[in-house]
């Protein structure tokens, strides 16, 4: 069976542009910091948290959290935590990767749960966002692309498991593949 490649939303080319500007003001906002825990946010950023953590120009270390959103399919439900951390990051300068914000309330639960484990400071830096979707009102410190409405497959984003390794975000209808 072969499965139709995506249409390009944000070319591959935009993407390394953008990791690079954001992993600019990163290193340049954290020159001072000792140490930088990047949190990934599996399964979606583990391409964009490869990419940016290869660009810093600062010592960094990586640890990923998986959450589930689950709810009747087209409203956000409870946010449930999957895998944690491996670091105690109370006191440690702690930067949350994330792929994509839609809602907002998987990422509010998941600054909320690091904020109470004590950070000496806590950011996030995302991708993607889709304004339109906003639900919650979250702080993105660094942020990609705003996106409109449509659903997003590439760079570590996916549609039933497909489409994850593209080097580029492109469009698919839901369900599609």
């Amino acid at each position: 069976m072969v499965i139709p490649t995506p249409p390009v939303l944000i070319s591959e080319r935009q993407i390394q542009r953008k990791v690079g500007r954001l992993a600019a003001r990163i290193s340049a906002d954290y020159g001072a910091v000792d140490d930088l825990l990047m949190v990934g946010v599996l399964k979606g950023a583990f391409i964009f948290l490869a990419d940016l953590s290869r660009r810093l120009a600062i010592p960094r270390r990586v640890d990923f959290m998986a959450l589930s959103t689950y709810g009747d399919g087209t409203t956000t439900g409870a946010v449930r935590l999957i895998m944690d951390l491996r670091t105690d990051i109370r006191g440690k300068h702690v930067l949350v990767v994330e792929d994509i914000v839609d809602t907002g309330h998987t990422l509010a639960y998941l600054m909320k749960t690091l904020a109470a484990r004590e950070p000496a400071s806590l950011a996030c830096c995302a991708l993607l966002r889709k304004l339109d979707r906003k639900k919650v009102d979250v702080d993105i410190d660094y942020l990609g692309f705003d996106i409109p409405d449509v659903w997003v497959v590439g760079y570590g984003l996916d549609c039933a498991d497909q489409h994850r390794t593209l080097p580029y975000i492109g469009t698919v209808a839901p369900g599609s593949t």
